[in-house]
């Protein structure tokens, strides 16, 4: 049975967030077998939640065909180890049956993304957002990003509307907006972070009351990313500052090189570290062979690093 929202929300702020990428076979089609066996060993860790089809998880070029077939492998692949939160949006309407979708296939929640080209107004994102909370009983988490940004008043007369509203994640980066919508809410909602390898601003979002992140890197380096998670929640900046200048600081380099390589070089680093997930799907490319020795040369020298194998 899939968690309450009251359960996944207190779940979910208790740890690390994995973000999966989704495989494809040489055709680009859903190769549920790799897939599997990567959720399986991703949720072997102790991350908090997965969040299976989200952006790192190419939500953006899935077919509705394919996506409850790829929910329902993560959930089976996770076997309860953690619980499984699926992406969904572009918009309303796609929003309210992706999330549907992702309930009937056990989900235990929902990221709602942003909305594909239109932001419209803050009355247009209540009604939308409450239009995809309305429909499902299971969590819903907000993702202020792009074209869905959410002002604090706003996020409030949803939480006031909306009893299955348990999470705000955030990847726009304002941190008075964060700090304002944190202070706003209280412990009402779960604050996530959500900035492209937000391992680089995690200590600012700390600060502001996010408890917890998403970590892409955790789909080839988990142990790694666990360590650092770790270190930030025992305050401990020396070891914080050891690995962003370690792999972090040479990991972003790498991915400024290309447009799109936020979601591609992670794919890069399963190749890297010899768990091919196959390639990205069109308009995103594939990392180039030079960066992904380049990405398998920082992960090697940062391996002495980690203290969660």
């Amino acid at each position: 049975m899939p968690m309450s929202p009251q359960e996944l929300k207190a779940k979910m702020g208790s740890g690390l967030l994995s973000f999966p990428v989704t495989h494809f076979d040489a055709n680009l089609e859903f190769a549920e077998g790799p897939y599997r066996e990567h959720v399986a060993w991703l949720s072997s860790y102790p991350a908090a939640t997965l969040f299976a089809a989200g952006g790192t998880g190419e939500y953006f070029s899935l077919g509705q065909d394919e996506f409850p077939w790829i929910i329902a492998a993560a959930v089976g692949a996770a076997e309860g180890r953690c619980p499984v939160v699926a992406g969904c949006g572009v918009n309303t309407r796609r929003a309210i049956a992706d999330a549907r979708s992702a309930e009937a296939a056990g989900a235990d929640g929902v990221l709602l993304l942003p909305t594909y080209l239109m932001g419209g107004t803050q009355e247009g994102q209540y009604a939308h957002v409450k239009a995809v909370c309305d429909a499902v009983s299971i969590g819903v988490v907000v993702y202020n990003r792009a074209t869905s940004v959410l002002k604090a008043e706003t996020v409030a007369r949803l939480a006031d509307a909306c009893p299955n509203l348990i999470g705000f994640k955030d990847g726009v980066g304002e941190i008075d907006l964060v700090t304002r919508i944190r202070a706003t809410l209280g412990d009402r909602l779960v604050y996530v972070g959500g900035m492209p390898t937000h391992e680089l601003f995690a200590s600012a979002y700390d600060a502001a009351g996010f408890s917890t992140y998403s970590s892409a890197v955790f789909n080839f380096v988990p142990e790694l990313a666990l360590s650092f998670y770790a270190a930030l929640r025992a305050g401990d900046h020396a070891a914080m500052d050891r690995i962003l200048h370690e792999f972090f600081y040479p990991f972003a380099d790498i991915r400024d090189r290309v447009a799109g390589y936020p979601v591609a070089l992670i794919k890069g680093g399963l190749k890297a570290v010899g768990r091919d997930p196959g390639s990205v799907r069109p308009p995103l490319v594939n990392p180039t062979e030079k960066d992904v020795a380049d990405l398998a040369a920082v992960v090697r020298k940062a391996a002495p690093l980690s203290t969660a194998a």
